[in-house]
Formats: C-alpha cells, sequence, structure tokens
C-alpha cells in the first residue's frame, strides 16, 4: 500500500500557503498524487511541511476552489478527476463488441509503450529501478505458480511502472487511463492471450527483456523489446482469431453433412 505521508516536503519560506499549494500542485502534475488519492490529514500535512495548520487550510481550499481537490465530508480531501473521459461508457461498450478496435487499441499501445520504454531507459531513477525488480520477480512468481490472476494485475503492473520510470508526465497520466480499461477487460481477455500455445513463458521473457534493457539504460533495446512485445500480441490474437473462425467453419460443415 503507498504511503502519501512521505512525498511532501517541508516549506521553509515566507509564502507559505503559495508554496504548499505549488507542492501539492506539482505531485499531481507528476502523477504521484493520482486522480482520486486521499491526501492525509490537516494535521498530518501540516507536520509534513512544518506550517501552520491554517496554513495548510487555505492551500487546500485554494487547490479546491481551482478543482484540483475536492472535499468529501467525513472522509477527507481527495485529488479531483482531472483527465475527465477518454471515451463515454457507450463508446466503451461499442469498442468491447466490435474486436477490430482492438487492433487500434494495440496500435496505439506499440506506440506510446515504445516511446515509454526509450524514456524509462533513459531516466528511470534508483527507485525506479527497484519498482521494476520488484514487479519482476512478482512476473515470475506468478508464472512459476500458474496463477493466473497475479500474472494478470502484474502485467499491467509492469507497464505502469515502466511508463512511470519515463518521467513524462503527460504520458503518466494518458497511460494511467489506458491501463485501467485494460484491466477492466474492455479490450480484451489477457487470459486468452496466456492460453495461446503456452504464451505465458513467451510473454514473461518479453518483459524481461524490456526490463533487462531500461535497467542497463539501453533506450534503443528498450524501445525495440517493447515494440517486439506488442507485435507478439497482436500476432498471437491474429492466429487465435484465425483457428477459431477455422473450428466455427468445421463445426459447420459436420452439421451440414449430417455427421
Amino acid at each position: 500500500m503507498s504511503d502519501l505521508n512521505n512525498v511532501f516536503e517541508p516549506i521553509a519560506s515566507e509564502s507559505v500557503v503559495d508554496l504548499v499549494a505549488n507542492q501539492i500542485e506539482s505531485l499531481i502534475v507528476q502523477g504521484i498524487l493520482p486522480e482520486g488519492a486521499r491526501l492525509p490529514s490537516e494535521r498530518e500535512l501540516s507536520e509534513r511541511f512544518d506550517v501552520s495548520r491554517p496554513k495548510v487550510r487555505d492551500a487546500l481550499k485554494r487547490l479546491e476552489d481551482l478543482g484540483l481537490l475536492h472535499v468529501r465530508h467525513g472522509e477527507g480531501t481527495f485529488v479531483a478527476q482531472l483527465s475527465g473521459q477518454a471515451m463515454t461508457p457507450a463508446l466503451i461498450d461499442l469498442y468491447a463488441r466490435h474486436g477490430v478496435a482492438f487492433y487500434d487499441y494495440l496500435e496505439y499501445r506499440k506506440e506510446q509503450e515504445a516511446f515509454a520504454a526509450r524514456l524509462a531507459a533513459e531516466r528511470a531513477t534508483s527507485s525506479d529501478r527497484a519498482a521494476i525488480e520488484e514487479v519482476v520477480e512478482e512476473l515470475e512468481r506468478a508464472q512459476e505458480n500458474g496463477d493466473l490472476e497475479a500474472s494478470e494485475e502484474a502485467d499491467v503492473r509492469f507497464h505502469s511502472i515502466i511508463v512511470n520510470a519515463s518521467h513524462n508526465a503527460m504520458l503518466i497520466h494518458m497511460m494511467r487511463s489506458i491501463y485501467d480499461l485494460t484491466r477492466r477487460g474492455v479490450f480484451y481477455n489477457r487470459r486468452y492471450l496466456r492460453t495461446i500455445d503456452g504464451s505465458g513463458e513467451r510473454l514473461l521473457e518479453q518483459h524481461l527483456r524490456i526490463a533487462s534493457a531500461v535497467l542497463a539504460g539501453n533506450p534503443a533495446e528498450a524501445e525495440a523489446a517493447a515494440r517486439d512485445h506488442l507485435d507478439f500480441v497482436e500476432m498471437s490474437f491474429r492466429v487465435g482469431e484465425d483457428r477459431e473462425r477455422r473450428e466455427a467453419f468445421a463445426r459447420k460443415r459436420k452439421m451440414a453433412a449430417g455427421l
């Protein structure tokens, strides 16, 4: 579980309210405080910033007036929903019913994740590298145990961590929305992918290749590995769809022949 208490720094200036507000804004811009995140209490923030509670209260009120925060009485202060809906529920349902959109989704992910992997190889910090190593261990453990649910969750976490390591705020915010749709299985069922010709092991190898390139600080290899990974996902689904189509035709021929 994340500990948001440790992301705030003491304030040492006369413009206390401005600096408190600016620091919280910066954390939102960088994706450290995501939409829906609950901020620590006024007392906790006062201690972390090392300023008075009235100053913290004024800063929070300013950010609330700007639409960046919202208060739920009795619950606390939360980061507001800022990015809006990239797609309406009706459009999401439409995409889910029409498989052609799936390949558009993969095409978009390929370009963004290749870019993210290149940046991550150039910019990853020691904390980013530790997070990558940790999620790689999760992927390996899930594969070893044959735990599809854990594997699926670690898969999305892996890609999210690589994107975070890009330190591109726009990319982080946009891909967070994409990965939310992925978790909900809007575009495809990842469990289905892992049943295609033992692809689980190959997916793990591809994730390890991306991680190794990022950890080694090799941007070109990281970008190539990310592209190859999404190419494999697309190829696997096309092969699987073709197989299902042939099987469906075979069943119909059998029924038409009265067999």
